[in-house]
């Protein structure tokens, strides 16, 4: 009997494993526990314009971020996940309103895809601010934030960068711009004589952000190059949901919920927009409320 287990174990290990196409050089040690660098793409573009690769610090650059991404292994597979949930939806409106695929990095980068809230107030996937959501069109007080509205929200986004590109002249500038400011980078370009992104000197911050949306860009696009390895049951799904109109108020949620045969629990997770447990609708204004398929949850 021993004679024939370890007659398995050779042939096991003389077994051939497939290659796996990867950016990490391993100098053939196979070490899972090692830390390997990444081999930096050959060619890359944002929204079809070319990054320089061929100069020093942009590539520098841009390894930074594909290492901190890479190798913060738990946060990074989480955005993959949710992408695979929130992706469709977005790329949707991207395409309706013009605005290049690549944009749906930039919310990657800015909220990890949460609704979250910034120091500075910021909020939603896109990490807008009061004024700018309120110049756009957006409504925000205490009963409604429709920054929280993954499909008003990102239209707003759309009309900014549309307005950027026109302004500066690059999908690239305007990326930069959501970090930066419309005014901020026109005058840094303006001060510095130049024309591009890769040609500015700029705070840490901004300097790093294309970087950023290009290494997610990369490592969500071809995952198993990075070491993200998953089956499709691994990813956060999208959930079907139906479209129900109304201008009237909403005195109580819960109540609201119920009937719909729903809880609060589950309004709020598709609907984040309504900030209370109430909508005053003063106005007869005609919202969109998202409910969830029946027996989904």
């Amino acid at each position: 009997m021993l004679v024939f287990v370890l007659i398995l174990v050779v042939i096991s290990s003389t077994v051939t494993q497939p290659e796996l196409a990867s950016a990490f050089n391993s100098y053939g040690n196979e070490d899972i526990n090692k830390v390997y660098p990444i081999e930096i793409p050959a060619n890359l573009s944002f929204s079809e314009e070319a990054v320089p690769l061929t100069q020093p610090d942009i590539k520098e650059r841009l390894d930074k971020e594909l290492l901190v991404n890479t190798y913060w292994q738990s946060n990074m597979l989480m955005m993959i996940k949710r992408a695979n949930r929130y992706f469709p939806q977005i790329e949707k409106i991207l395409a309706e309103e013009g605005i290049p695929d690549d944009f749906k990095y930039l919310a990657v980068i800015e909220s990890g895809l949460e609704n979250v809230r910034s120091p500075k107030g910021a909020k939603g996937f896109w990490q807008i601010m009061p004024t700018t959501g309120k110049e756009y069109g957006l409504e925000i007080n205490s009963n409604v934030d429709e920054r929280y509205n993954l499909e008003l929200s990102t239209r707003v986004a759309c009309k900014y960068l549309k307005k950027a590109k026109e302004r500066l002249g690059s999908w690239t500038l305007a990326a930069a711009s959501y970090n930066r400011g419309m005014s901020g980078t026109r005058r840094l370009l303006e001060q510095q004589k130049v024309e591009s992104y890769y040609d500015l000197l700029l705070g840490t911050e901004t300097s790093r952000y294309v970087f950023r949306i290009l290494a997610v860009k990369d490592i969500i696009s071809n995952p198993a190059k990075y070491g993200f390895i998953f089956e499709p049951k691994d990813l956060y799904m999208p959930v079907p949901v139906k479209k129900l109109e109304l201008d009237t108020a909403i005195s109580d949620l819960a109540q609201f919920s119920k009937d719909l045969g729903i809880n609060y629990k589950l309004l709020k997770i598709h609907n984040p927009w309504l900030i209370q447990n109430h909508l005053n609708n003063k106005s007869r204004k005609q919202y969109e409320i998202l409910i969830p398929e029946a027996d989904y949850y």
